[in-house]
């Protein structure tokens, strides 16, 4: 048996080895002096192999692995969790509290009439100070009796599932900042996703798999950035699918001249290579990051495109999703896939709820009703409603609700007072989000806004404590979890968060 070794002078870049550097080690001897001590030292030899393999899937063995651990990676959930799973349905653009969940009788009434207190600077643009009614209908459901608009009905079949927080608010006024916040805890990039947090603490039970997914059609306001693992390693950050593409996942296919033995060969040659690269650089954390990004890529080969593929669901299913719809057609497919994704053991699934296009800017921000909030929510719902109320029955007749926690809602909301003379402009101060699933209260409604869906007034929910929230729901105590960057111990959510009791089982 021969050896070829790689030096800092023998790179696979550099000229091949004088034969000096090869060499034939000497033939190891054994003695073993009795029956016993051979099974002994055998038995030894194994567990020692099997401790490795476990300690290498941890990434323990790994450079990275080992600086996470110093910098306070958690070893796994602090306390049992409630949910295994998140699977976060997200609506960009926002959708208008008082034209979706949050009925307000009063503004139905006082429609045209001046809003005391309002702000035309609340929203990005300028409002009018004039209250606009909604344009759709509202209904009690369930047993809860929980009022949903017209537009939403089939999640409302859901009603008793789910906890509605009536009382959110956030800091920023606009689509970015927004949504950086309502994914990091901060409306400023370089801060980690709750779902780089997620794997950074709990990491994945699939290793073919990866524990951070997001699903989106066309690219959210933002951007990659929304997503990011900020200053956590960068293996952490999300395996980004988009759903408009008939290759989802970019560069992932094997080239067609070549066999797995040649690729694993290739990839063997490339780990030696980098990992020679990372003697001399000890500290990048990038670097392992690379090196783990190839061999998952790798294995998801085979597990990625099979869990993507909503061509082996039954046709049924796929009709009570919609795929066969086109308003409904993106979405349903991004609902199917994180549903499969959650079953084969992806620990966060975040889907940016597109459209394949309509009116009212719906292709490139869905919710954003700034012209006429009936035409834009009318089309935004019908692209969303089925999808998600399918998934709900979906998960639940499989068994995954109880383990998977499902969150719904934007950015922000929308404002009570009209923009021009039927829309609604960006508002931070009250909006609706619901979660259902995995440690969640069924049938709950928490919080308040006024009277007139302005702002919130009553348990007050800000972005920090839902971050709380849903860490505590998977396990997960926000003030535990921690990165050491820069001299400071960081968290998602920085120095507060209180955890919405009332909402959880």
């Amino acid at each position: 048996m021969t050896w070829e070794v790689l030096s800092a002078e023998t790179s696979p870049l550099a000229p091949r080895p004088n034969e000096k550097d090869i060499y034939m080690p000497d033939t190891p001897t054994f003695d073993f002096d009795s029956r016993r001590r051979f099974l002994k030292n055998a038995a030894l030899g194994s567990g020692s192999l099997a401790l490795t393999s476990l300690l290498n899937q941890e990434g323990l063995l790994s450079s990275a692995g080992a600086a996470d651990a110093q910098q306070g990676q958690a070893a796994g959930p602090h306390f049992a969790p409630k949910a295994k799973s998140i699977i976060w349905l997200f609506m960009p653009g926002s959708p208008s509290q008082v034209d979706t969940f949050d009925y307000k009788p009063e503004l139905q009434k006082c429609s045209g009439q001046k809003l005391e207190g309002a702000d035309p600077k609340t929203g990005f643009f300028t409002t009018s100070g004039k209250l606009l009614k909604s344009p759709f209908r509202f209904q009690r459901h369930g047993q809860s009796g929980a009022y949903v608009s017209e537009i939403l009905p089939n999640m409302a079949k859901h009603v008793d599932d789910m906890a509605f927080i009536y009382s959110c608010y956030s800091q920023s006024n606009n689509h970015t900042p927004a949504m950086l916040e309502m994914n990091s805890g901060m409306f400023l990039q370089g801060r980690p996703s709750m779902g780089s947090w997620l794997t950074y603490g709990l990491g994945s039970p699939n290793n073919n798999l990866p524990g951070f997914v997001v699903l989106h059609g066309h690219m959210p306001r933002g951007g990659k950035p929304i997503w990011s693992p900020g200053f956590l390693p960068k293996k952490y950050q999300p395996t980004a699918i988009d759903g408009r593409n008939a290759t989802p996942i970019s560069n992932l296919a094997r080239m067609e001249a070549m066999n797995d033995p040649q690729q694993r060969a290739q990839l063997d040659i490339l780990k030696a290579m980098n990992q020679q690269h990372q003697e001399l650089r000890p500290h990048e954390a990038d670097l392992a990051a690379r090196m783990e990004s190839f061999e998952l890529a790798y294995r998801m080969q085979t597990a990625a495109p099979e869990a993507m593929d909503v061509s082996t669901e039954s046709e049924a299913t796929q009709q009570a999703y919609g795929v066969d719809q086109k308003e409904t057609q993106l979405v349903a497919k991004q609902c199917i896939v994180a549903r499969r994704l959650v079953e084969r053991g992806v620990r966060f699934v975040q889907l940016y709820a597109g459209t394949n296009g309509g009116a009212g800017g719906v292709a490139d921000v869905p919710w954003d009703g700034h012209s006429d909030i009936g035409i834009n929510h009318r089309i935004a719902a019908k692209s969303v409603d089925q999808p998600i109320g399918a998934l709900l029955t979906d998960l639940k007749e499989r068994g995954l609700l109880d383990e998977t926690l499902v969150i719904w809602g934007g950015e922000f909301g929308r404002t009570s007072d009209s923009q021009g003379s039927l829309g609604r402009d960006h508002n931070p101060n009250a909006f609706t989000m619901w979660m259902a699933g995995g440690g969640i209260k069924g049938g709950v409604q928490y919080g308040a806004s006024d009277e007139f869906g302005y702002k919130a007034v009553e348990n007050r929910v800000g972005v920090n404590d839902l971050h709380a929230t849903i860490l505590h729901l998977m396990g997960l105590d926000h003030e535990r979890l921690t990165y050491r960057f820069n001299g400071r111990d960081y968290r998602l959510t920085d120095v507060a968060g209180n955890l919405i009791h009332d909402i959880m089982a």
